[in-house]
């Protein structure tokens, strides 16, 4: 089952919960702490890498084999 990163606006807070896709598209997951089921999913992003713009590989220098193809 995938975790969701879902927040509650009754209670205002965020939670990381692992739901079926059924539940998550019925609304039919609770929030843990006043059970609302009106949870929000909370988009979150990473850090982006852009190939051939100066930068070296995050990973090179903890032993990254570099197979994304990036500081080649």
């Amino acid at each position: 089952m995938p975790f969701y990163d879902l927040l509650c606006p009754k209670c205002k807070k965020e939670h990381k919960i692992s739901a079926s896709v059924k539940d998550r598209t019925e609304n039919r997951i609770e929030c843990p702490d006043c059970g609302g089921v009106d949870l929000e999913t909370v988009y979150k992003t990473g850090p982006a890498y852009i190939k051939g713009a100066g930068t070296e590989c995050p990973g090179r220098s903890s032993g990254c084999p570099g197979s994304c193809g990036m500081g080649r």
